[in-house]
């Protein structure tokens, strides 16, 4: 019987290849990212609806530095001196931006502690699924497949380890699925500031993802279904008559009815034939311990377009309203906080170190003392594109399935309700008596997946990120405040 031979490694070194200047470090892929939505007539063409917006969602590239030691504990990354004292030095933008790097600690993992059942690779045992990714949509599917009754053996090479991302998402979106208690802070309201003199509030509870919590709570209902779980790199999948095989880096074969590529944007498995130019959602963010701060303690900041921060520096001010880039912002109390600065979208991506360097004029002028940084993380999301090859042999969900909404991002919330719809398909697939129509299984679930009429509404979608990439920051604050 032929053989089909897919797949390619799925880590890469990836921020060297989208923005421009920056040097590549090693990204943790996790199915999540960001929406947009709006009531206005446009915004309801591209898919909006009034107040979701910005945070958390699917295929994000995301580099987090924390720490867990005592707050005392700064040596490595402090050398005695806060944020204010080291950024006073000579006054330029590089000066500050290095030195908020100084409050940075060394990176450090963290990881759940669970234990894990592991797939007995001497029996080499045929499952019905087998899941590649651990994020929070590969682990929902996982999760409802094996509700099911079927075998679900789920491959990731660090299982265990917390999501990097800061997931921001609506109250009543996590209500709905009965993940309230995965929520660590919420507030009762956010602020959008669309300029110096308009702000504007949206009336809706937002939280703050606890990712242990989320992680645990979803890798607990896995174990407890019977999930295995191989930890390894997915590094290609073969395809015959029947039954596919999944190559792992360490050497083991794992014989699987179905695969799913749940990689987020590394697209491990799932194939692609046509260019990819998307555009870039590029974000710099911190947790951090500070003197203070001027936001409401009841509210976060969903936006904030202000731009009287660089009124004292002319190349970071022409630059920013030709790409302009907004402050997100979560008090969690009165001294700490977490900061981030986001270019919503841009096409090639603004470089990360300017967008440090505009998070660190903004704090300056908002008298913001930056004394410790817990973590930080550099994000970057891919918007956009063209849609895999469909259908194809293996599956797929999240960004690597090109679900990412491509004029707004796409949000955690929307991700996990997905996977019932994807599980659902499967189960129903698999269930039927005949199993032996090779790719007219995966076939019938892409089409669940990526319907006719759902693939024309992303290409509209797709129009509707074209014109995002050509406002300036006063075409960006007339949209919003229409938008809300």
């Amino acid at each position: 019987m032929a053989a089909i031979v897919e797949g390619r490694i799925c880590r890469q070194s990836i921020v060297s290849d989208f923005v421009p200047g920056e040097s590549s470090f090693d990204c943790s892929f996790s199915d999540g990212v960001r929406s947009i939505r709006s009531s206005k007539a446009f915004g309801r063409s591209l898919g909006m609806e009034r107040t979701g917006i910005i945070r958390a969602g699917i295929s994000c590239f995301s580099m987090r530095h924390f720490s867990l030691g005592k707050s005392g504990d700064r040596k490595s990354y402090r050398n005695g001196r806060s944020f204010s004292e080291v950024q006073h030095g000579n006054g330029t933008a590089v000066s500050a931006a290095s030195a908020l790097s100084e409050l940075v600690p060394d990176s450090k993992r963290e990881t759940l502690g669970c234990d894990l059942p592991r797939y007995d690779a001497s029996k080499k045992s045929h499952v019905d699924l087998v899941v590649v990714g651990a994020g929070p949509a590969g682990l929902a599917v996982a999760k409802q497949v094996s509700e099911a009754g079927l075998n679900v053996c789920c491959v990731d090479p660090r299982p265990q380890t917390i999501w990097p991302n800061n997931y921001g998402v609506w109250v009543d979106e996590f209500e709905a699925m009965g993940l309230l208690d995965c929520l660590d802070t919420t507030w009762g309201s956010a602020a959008v500031y669309i300029d110096e003199k308009t702000t504007k509030y949206l009336k809706r509870p937002y939280g703050r993802v606890d990712r242990r919590r989320l992680k645990y709570k979803m890798m607990d209902q896995c174990i407890a279904n019977g999930v295995k779980f191989h930890q390894a790199n997915a590094t290609s999948v073969i395809h015959e008559e029947h039954r596919s095989f999944v190559l792992c880096n360490d050497g083991l074969s794992i014989e699987a009815d179905l695969v799913l590529d749940a990689t987020g944007f590394s697209r491990c498995l799932v194939k692609y034939d046509k260019p990819y130019n998307p555009g870039y959602q590029i974000a710099y963010g911190i947790i951090a311990e500070v003197d203070g701060h001027p936001f409401a303690l009841d509210k976060m900041v969903f936006m904030d377009w202000r731009d009287s921060h660089l009124h004292s520096n002319p190349i970071l001010r022409s630059s920013n309203r030709k790409l302009p880039t907004f402050l997100y912002a979560m008090p969690f109390s009165a001294d700490r906080i977490f900061l981030e600065e986001t270019s919503l979208v841009a096409r090639p991506g603004v470089p990360m170190e300017e967008i440090k360097r505009r998070l660190v004029h903004r704090l300056r002028h908002l008298g913001i003392n930056v004394k410790r940084v817990e973590e930080d993380e550099k994000c970057v999301i891919p918007m956009g594109g063209p849609l895999p090859v469909i259908p194809q042999s293996v599956l797929g969900i999240g960004g690597t399935a090109g679900m990412v909404h491509p004029s707004t991002g796409y949000m955690v919330a929307r991700a996990l309700a997905a996977a019932p719809i994807l599980a659902n398909a499967i189960v129903q697939t698999l269930a039927k008596s005949d199993r032996s129509r090779g790719d007219d299984i995966s076939a019938e679930i892409w089409r669940d997946l990526w319907p006719l009429d759902r693939r024309r509404q992303r290409e509209f979608f797709c129009f509707g990120m074209d014109i995002l990439l050509m406002l300036d920051l006063d075409g960006t604050r007339r949209f919003f405040d229409a938008f809300f």
